[in-house]
């Protein structure tokens, strides 16, 4: 065998008066290093990252350039998601069990979706953090939203994009911009 051959066992066991199939698949695993993340030092970078991210949306806004304001406004929500995951990883252990491949490293799936927050899990992570931050998911939404304008601009028929102008883009702007700062206020006052 070599170095990540899967390997397929199948164990009998009794259960229920009949034989159980159970199949477990182990990777070996020779060479590669299970790592824990240091989740403080990456939950302190990601908030920097979301105050930033708003520092520079604020900025694109105020220069009148909508679509990249949208995006960055996108970056700084992600990143926020990412801190509040980091910050209560423990709630993720269940939902996000096992372990993400990163080069030669495994690092504990859990982790690394707090960690890298992505963009297609953003909704289902905002739904199991809606235990310690109320509303995250709507806000989420939005989020999702501009991201989707930022690529595709404003659309007055509404079919690439739910956004159709660049007024009603401006507008989710601000409102995710205010509430994300409320938001970063309130976790760093409870911190």
């Amino acid at each position: 065998m070599e170095h990540g051959d899967a390997v397929v066992i199948i164990v009998l066991c009794p259960g229920f008066g009949d034989w159980v199939f159970i199949v477990t698949r182990l990777f070996l695993l020779m060479g590669v290093v299970v790592r824990e993340l240091d989740v403080g030092a990456l939950a302190r970078g990601r908030l920097g990252e979301a105050v930033t991210e708003l520092g520079v949306a604020e900025a694109f806004l105020g220069q009148g350039l909508v679509r990249n304001a949208a995006g960055k406004a996108f970056q700084a929500w992600k990143a926020f998601i990412s801190y509040i995951a980091l910050s209560n990883v423990g709630l993720l252990r269940e939902k996000y069990r096992g372990n993400k491949r990163v080069g030669s490293v495994l690092v504990p799936m859990h982790e690394w979706v707090a960690a890298v927050a992505p963009t297609s899990r953003l909704m289902e992570l905002s739904i199991e953090l809606e235990k310690v931050i109320p509303g995250i998911t709507e806000l989420t939404a939005i989020a999702l939203e501009l991201h989707e304008y930022q690529y595709n601009g404003p659309d007055p028929e509404g079919i690439r994009s739910k956004v159709p102008n660049d007024e009603v883009a401006t507008a989710l702007i601000r409102k995710l911009i205010e509430r994300a700062r409320e938001l970063i206020s309130k976790v760093a006052a409870e911190s």
